[in-house]
This record gives C-alpha cells, sequence and structure tokens, in this order.
C-alpha cells in the first residue's frame, strides 16, 4: 500500500478551519486595540463581541458577557484555582474535589492548592474512567470549597455525568467547574443547563487558532483575576485584546455547532471501524475508556508486549500521526496517570496509544492504518521480552 498522511491526533489539536484562517487573513487589517473609543477601536470591539456571542452558544451560555477570553485552557483552569485560593485565604471552606484522571493543569494545580494548606481530594474512577459516585457523594461535604470534574477525558474519551455529580456539589453548597476542552464541538456543552459556575473551552482543539481560550463564570460566581493590569473583560482578565486570534476563535466556534450531530456520527462510525478493526486483526489488545459514553472520535488502545512510544515512531515513519497519551505529557516517562487511575498496570500502560479522529479523517485513512498498524505490532511483540498470549 502506498505511504500516506494520516493525522490521527485531533485531542492534541486541530487545524485551523480554512473558513477561520480565511477570515482571520482578511481581517489583519483590524490592527486597533479593541478597548480605545475612536472607530477603529470600536470597529475592533464589535469583532470581539461578535466572536463572545458565538462562543457564548457554542458553551450553552445565554448571557456572552459570563464569558472572560484567555489564552487557552491551562490559563481558564488556573484561574478558577487561583481564585479557589484567594477564597480559602480568607477563611470558611478550603477543601478541593477533583478526580484522578484530569488534564495535567487541574492536576498540578490542586496539587499547588494542597501544598498551600488546602485539604484537596482526587475522586477515584471506575475502569472505564467515570468517576465514583458513592466516593464523590462521600467526599463532597459541608466543607467542600470546589468540585473540579472535567466533561470528557482527552486521553480515553470517556464522558462524565456532569449534571449530576454538578448537583451533588450544589446540595453541599460547593462551586463547581468543568474543563470542556475536549467536549466542545464533539458532543453537546450546556454550562447553563449544567448549572455549573465555571466551565473552560480552548479554541485550537475546535479548528481555530492557538492561544486563545474563554472561561465561563457564572454571573454571582466569585472570579479573582490571574492577570492583573487594565480594565478588560470587566477587570476579570487584563491585557491588550488578541483581537484576530478572538475572531478566529468566534468563527470556529459557529462552525463547530453546525451540523454538530451528523459530524460526530460520522467520525463515530469511523472510530469503531478502526476499533473493530484493530480488536479483529491484532490479537490481545485492551480498549480503554467507556464502551458507549465516550467521545465519538477517540479511541484508546493497549498493546501488551508492545511499548507506547515504540508505536507511535514506526506508525510515524508510516505516515502515520497518534499520540501515546495527552500531548502535555510529552516527554514524560511516567505511564499515563489516566490508564493507571482505571486499574491498567504501568506495563500496559506504557503499551497504550490514543487516535483521535476529526473532520478531515476519512475512511481510507481508516483503511491505511488498520494495514499498517498489526505488522507493526507483531514486529514488536517479536523484540519484546514480555510474553503474549
Amino acid at each position: 500500500m502506498e505511504r500516506r498522511i494520516v493525522y490521527m491526533d485531533y485531542n492534541a489539536t486541530t487545524p485551523l478551519h480554512p473558513l477561520v484562517r480565511d477570515a482571520m487573513a482578511a481581517d489583519l487589517g483590524v490592527f486597533a486595540n479593541a478597548s480605545s473609543m475612536h472607530e477603529a477601536g470600536r470597529a475592533a470591539k464589535a469583532r470581539v463581541d461578535a466572536a463572545r456571542a458565538e462562543v457564548a452558544k457554542l458553551a450553552g451560555v445565554p448571557n456572552p458577557d459570563e464569558l472572560v477570553f484567555t489564552s487557552g485552557g491551562s490559563e481558564s483552569n488556573n484561574t478558577v484555582f487561583a481564585t479557589m485560593f484567594h477564597l480559602g485565604r480568607k477563611g470558611g471552606r478550603r477543601k478541593i474535589v477533583t478526580t484522578a484522571i484530569e488534564h495535567p493543569c487541574v492536576i498540578n494545580a490542586a496539587s499547588w492548592l494542597r501544598d498551600e494548606g488546602f485539604p484537596v481530594v482526587f475522586l477515584p474512577v471506575d475502569a472505564s474512567g467515570r468517576v465514583d459516585m458513592e466516593a464523590a457523594e462521600r467526599e463532597i461535604d459541608g466543607d467542600t470549597l470546589l468540585v473540579s470534574v472535567m466533561s470528557a477525558n482527552n486521553e480515553i474519551g470517556t464522558v462524565e455525568d456532569i449534571p449530576a455529580l454538578c448537583r451533588m456539589a450544589k446540595a453541599k453548597g460547593a462551586l463547581f467547574h468543568t474543563d470542556a476542552t475536549q467536549s466542545a464541538g464533539k458532543v453537546p456543552v450546556e454550562a447553563a443547563a449544567w448549572g455549573v459556575d465555571y466551565l473552560t473551552l480552548s479554541a485550537h482543539k475546535i479548528y481555530g487558532p492557538k492561544g486563545v481560550g474563554a472561561l465561563y463564570v457564572r454571573k454571582g460566581a466569585p472570579i479573582e483575576p490571574l492577570i492583573r493590569g487594565g480594565h478588560q473583560e470587566h477587570g476579570h482578565r487584563a491585557g491588550t485584546y488578541n483581537n484576530i486570534g478572538i475572531l478566529g476563535f468566534g468563527l470556529a466556534a459557529r462552525l463547530a455547532l453546525e451540523d454538530l450531530e451528523g459530524r460526530a456520527a460520522r467520525i463515530r462510525v469511523m472510530r469503531n471501524r478502526l476499533r473493530d478493526g484493530i480488536v479483529e486483526r491484532v490479537p490481545d489488545v485492551r480498549v480503554n475508556g467507556h464502551a458507549t459514553e465516550v467521545l465519538p472520535n477517540t479511541l484508546n488502545v493497549s498493546f501488551p508486549g508492545a511499548e507506547g512510544e515504540a508505536i507511535l515512531l514506526y506508525l510515524d515513519l508510516e505516515g502515520v500521526q497518534v499520540s501515546t497519551g495527552s500531548a502535555c505529557a510529552s516527554g514524560s516517562l511516567e505511564p499515563s496517570h489516566v490508564l493507571l487511575a482505571t486499574g491498567v498496570g504501568p506495563e500496559l500502560a506504557h503499551g497504550s496509544i490514543r487516535f483521535s479522529l476529526g473532520s478531515l479523517t476519512t475512511n481510507e485513512d481508516i483503511d491505511y492504518v488498520l494495514e499498517v498498524l498489526p505488522p507493526i505490532i507483531k514486529r514488536l511483540r517479536r523484540m519484546s521480552t514480555v510474553s503474549v498470549a
């Protein structure tokens, strides 16, 4: 089979949508500071406001003014945890409840609070990656300040029951945050309907530009600026507006909502065909994540007797671009904390690959991966000292 380039790392980042790229290029001349009061400044501000309205629709937020533009998901998440730090210093509630499978920026922000003396609980998950509800009921109590649970996992794609978890938190008077970075554009996101206080989005996960994101802050929810300075974003986030990035984010958000269900259904069919083909052609594999409550584009597979980095590199030689887990953990020699939390042992976790599909994925791409992957696994297992049934 002729070598082809197959990109299956959409959970790490997505290509710019051609319409987004063209719109950003066309608006490069709108350079004025969106905080300026003159005509050019007002024109730039109008574009920022229009983009905010589109991102609000994607997030399921009726009031666009409840959105704060940031530099991306990590800044949005850190803003929430920094706010908890300031609240906790004033006395009262201090307990933070999150999960063992969060994105590294949440894990590290929660660990920072723990180092600062805050009680922090990392909830366990079951073998599919879903939060242990009994543990959540037990740990979310009258001392809890914040509960933070991502709406869908970036490595295994498992979708959490955010409305139920949010209700649990609210019943105890706690604030609730969800990182919806991986959910947006793949499954419906409904910040207001879910009842969350904070919700995180990032443009580069939905075919928008890198370096721009958003944080939904429910009206009345406490918020402390992570970046101080001017009056931008109602004083919640200082800094000159990234006009072009925000414009691209807005258009990407609008495009992401167009035929969301149809696009997800098409990608889910290909994802399932890839899964079934791997299981059929490669003996002794483990599919990680929930069987049904899973993002339509995400497939995480463990290959006993084959090391993940080696699989990735051999696939790359064949033109197939995948991941061994979170892009933010790239370069780490530690096995995936997500897989370990689901009960996968370190050796098996080291032999795992994440395939994440997107809008440009084709059936021919699936055929190609199913052609080149089995001999790679067979070759690596022959070289391995690990016994495979």
